[in-house]
């Protein structure tokens, strides 16, 4: 019998959160950037439990688990098996997410696809590949450039499109968040994307990368490494020690680039996604 209760988390209890964030600088960096933009009250976007004063778990568009051993995994599967499933996704170090769906696939299945080797990476030195002096910002009146290019980033990446019942309005928004914050690069040849790459997640420990795509028609020329090497330059300088990501262990290509780069692996991740 489980012994140590599973509490949600209040501005009362930021010591214990962020003792337990820090502890896991890089794995944590999703749920450290919600906690410092939006806090522990009820105008959170999603609700933070502790298990004891060692473990996390971020309930919100996504379910995260932070420093969860098999006991902390068991307890917090307890707690939201019940619940109905409103997340498109459970993400975090690997033990942790599968012992979760394990646990939560009766209630919460089935799923759409489950990648459970998915590289944690990190760099945190310029890299030593030239960069692309083209690769830049993209303007807040280039959100329609951008746009469709993020549409097949997502589509390609994770198997449906982010277009949804709204038409893509709710994606849209948030590229031009990510447009408007100065977070989203990019080539542009001609008045097209072919090259694009986002910083989704900014904390003082790491900025981490996501959404990096390249036109087909471009792939195999370097604009990934180039545009990379650009933007990691910019990043360590601006915004954070480290740069990180996650990638599929089967893309191949992809690890090639962030190998090239200087990024070593830390870690691994999984995604449930649904």
């Amino acid at each position: 019998m489980l012994t140590v209760p599973v509490r949600q988390l209040r501005e009362a209890d930021r010591v214990v959160v962020e003792r337990v964030l820090g502890a896991h600088p890089i794995a944590s960096a999703q749920v450290a950037e919600r906690v410092g933009a939006h806090g522990l009250g009820w105008r959170a976007d999603g609700r933070l439990f502790g298990y004891g004063d060692r473990s996390l778990l971020w309930c919100g568009g996504q379910v995260t688990p932070v420093g969860a051993d098999s006991d902390a995994v068991a307890a917090f599967a307890d707690l939201v098996a019940g619940w109905p499933r409103l997340c498109a996704s459970i993400v975090g170090p690997a033990d942790a997410v599968l012992g979760l769906w394990e646990r939560l696939r009766p209630s919460w299945g089935p799923d759409r696809t489950v990648r459970e080797d998915q590289p944690l990476m990190l760099l945190d030195e310029p890299p030593a590949v030239p960069a692309d002096p083209l690769v830049r910002p993209v303007r807040p009146d280039e959100v329609d450039k951008l746009f469709p290019a993020s549409v097949a980033m997502y589509t390609e990446e994770v198997g449906v499109s982010p277009l949804g019942d709204d038409g893509g309005r709710g994606y849209r928004t948030r590229v031009a968040e990510l447009v408007r914050g100065g977070r989203a690069y990019a080539r542009v040849i001609n008045g097209k994307v072919v090259f694009k790459v986002e910083l989704a997640v900014i904390t003082r420990h790491t900025a981490q990368l996501q959404g990096v795509w390249v036109d087909p028609q471009w792939r195999g020329k370097g604009l990934a490494t180039s545009g990379l090497a650009t933007v990691v330059r910019e990043t360590l300088h601006r915004y954070a020690p480290t740069v990180s990501l996650y990638v599929n262990a089967f893309n191949a290509p992809a690890r090639r680039v962030y190998e090239r780069l200087g990024f070593r692996r830390v870690g691994t991740f999984a995604t449930v996604l649904f």
